[in-house]
């Protein structure tokens, strides 16, 4: 099966496990993905992800995080597709649900949370926001 947005694909995963109270979801790994991840982790929407190699192909593996039996995820977008891509500068980022969430930029500094291209006064495209 191919896929025309992986990143999409995941968060999808995500936010349907999550709402069906799963504890855990397995997709296909990718190197934007693990940084994706990585971001998520740090900013306290999932717990911790594992990466499983097999043969050619990396699976991820995300443990997801709940408050009060409540998934700690309430929504997530993606901003930037593959057909529609979303560039911003640094001046145009604003802070997603009153800094309750995170945007997540892929920069020429690698990929970071909104409010860190802010500070350092770079710009990028828009891969997602989360809250």
């Amino acid at each position: 099966m191919s896929l025309n947005d992986p990143i999409a694909d995941m968060l999808t995963r995500i936010r349907n496990a999550s709402r069906a109270g799963h504890v855990t979801v397995k997709f296909p790994g990718s190197n934007l993905k693990k940084a994706i991840l990585e971001i998520f982790k740090t900013e306290g929407f999932i717990d911790d992800f594992t990466e499983t190699k097999s043969e050619n192909k990396t699976d991820v593996e995300v443990k997801l995080r709940y408050y009060n039996k409540k998934p700690v995820i309430r929504q997530m977008e993606r901003v930037s597709t593959p057909g529609r891509r979303n560039y911003i500068g640094a001046s145009e980022l604003r802070p997603v649900r009153n800094n309750i969430g995170i945007s997540v930029v892929s920069t020429s500094k690698g990929v970071m949370t909104g409010r860190k291209a802010k500070k350092l006064n770079i710009g990028g495209e828009i891969i997602c926001r989360v809250w």
